[in-house]
């Protein structure tokens, strides 16, 4: 057993995605990296499973240091069968991504990218998510990535406490101003849904929407710091508890 670090690899855009290709290559030289990628594009699956049907896997494959495996399942479901069956040891790290659009601010909530992180870290494994903060077809992930290495090498060496995850957004710049350390900002998407009409003539209703950030003007906040040209990186945590609002909970009249 090699006793290089062991890192796990997948994203939610697929097995052939261009960020997850500049991923896979940011990361030469930390340790042996397994891809454990969905088959195809797995966007907005969160933390979902399967549960109604098996899913397999392919080794695409194989050379000094990297291994390739593409999966039917979700991004959630990559994480766990490579952890489960086909590992053979808990990894050191996982990375997911590098996403192609920004899982910033709620989108951590509806994201496949982050569903894999967030897995990986109950398993106890350091977990980053890596996301470019932009949606050209062509987008260039050189910068995302050359970002998600330096984390991702500071977390080898320094780890994370158990139950905290690591979400990190990069502005679509050529070179940022540097990495922020900041807070999810408070916002939702609004005017999510344009009308279609069905070829039977039923009206269709096809995902869209803007996002309104409900923030006063600060720096502290993800979405912020990456219209100021920096990158954005908060901690998450599993743990999902109000802690402030707790103690008020308790003194409800709740008598039944």
């Amino acid at each position: 057993m090699s006793k290089e670090p062991l890192i796990l690899i997948t994203n939610d855009d697929g097995v052939e995605a261009e960020g997850l290709r500049t991923l896979v290559k940011s990361l030469d030289g930390l340790g042996q990296r397994v891809v454990f990628a969905p088959d195809g594009p797995r966007s907005g699956m969160s933390s979902a499973i399967t549960s109604t049907v098996p899913i397999d896997c392919t080794l695409l494959h194989m050379e000094e240091k990297l291994t390739v495996f593409s999966c039917t399942g979700t991004p959630v479901d990559c994480v766990k069968l490579a952890i489960n069956e086909i590992l053979g040891k808990q990894p050191d790290l996982l990375v997911s991504g590098a996403n192609h659009g920004g899982n910033q601010a709620i989108c951590v909530h509806y994201s496949g990218t982050m569903g894999a992180v967030v897995e990986g870290c109950i398993f106890g494994i350091p977990s980053l998510g890596v996301s470019l903060a932009g949606y050209r077809p062509e987008s260039d992930f050189s910068e995302t990535c050359r970002l998600g290495r330096i984390v991702a090498e500071r977390m080898l060496k320094e780890g994370l406490p158990r139950g905290t995850y690591l979400n990190l957004n990069v502005p679509n710049l050529p070179r940022v101003k540097g990495i922020a350390v900041c807070r999810q900002a408070d916002g939702r998407w609004i005017k999510e849904f344009f009308r279609t009409e069905n070829p039977d003539g039923k009206p269709g209703y096809q995902l869209a929407g803007e996002f309104m950030n409900l923030n006063p003007a600060g720096t502290d906040y993800d979405t912020q710091r990456l219209d100021e040209g920096y990158a954005s990186l908060v901690p998450g945590r599993i743990d999902v508890t109000d802690y402030a609002f707790l103690e008020t909970l308790k003194q409800w009249d709740l008598q039944i």
